[in-house]
């Protein structure tokens, strides 16, 4: 394993800032649920970390917390538990992480303005032809 979790390319942390700690998953399984400490619980402490900037720790602190958990037990393997623990931390501090670009404010084209009105005096067509005839139609 290496010392360092890769988060993005200016984000890595390194592995001994994770708390990692295991217990029995629980549940229905017999004597292997029952004795086999499966269940991986990955913590990390976002305000002391290193592997942040200044401006990176504040987005990630208001949109997750000041500590992140991560609890797995969806296999029968320690491992492989410990493995997806690792693979969710990175999945949610890579959305923490994002930033999307300003949105740019577009005007209408003046083809999709007049489908707008065609489809609009489309409709009003449809729904004259409903009505029932009045004094005036004949």
């Amino acid at each position: 394993m290496p010392d360092v979790v890769p988060v993005t390319r200016s984000v890595r942390i390194p592995r001994h800032e994770l708390h990692v700690s295991f217990s029995p998953s629980g549940g229905p399984g017999g004597q292997h649920a029952n004795r086999s400490h499966t269940r991986v619980e990955l913590r990390l402490d976002l305000e002391s970390s290193s592997a942040f900037g200044p401006v990176q720790r504040q987005r990630v602190i208001d949109r997750l917390g000041p500590e992140l958990r991560i609890v797995v037990d969806d296999e029968r393997s320690q491992t492989r538990n410990r493995a997806l623990a690792e693979q969710r931390l990175v999945e949610r501090l890579r959305e923490a992480l994002h930033v999307d670009p300003p949105r740019r404010a577009t005007k209408p084209t003046r083809a999709s303005k007049e489908r707008r009105i065609a489809d609009k005096q489309r409709r009003a067509q449809v729904k004259q032809s409903r009505r029932k005839p009045g004094a005036s139609d004949f």
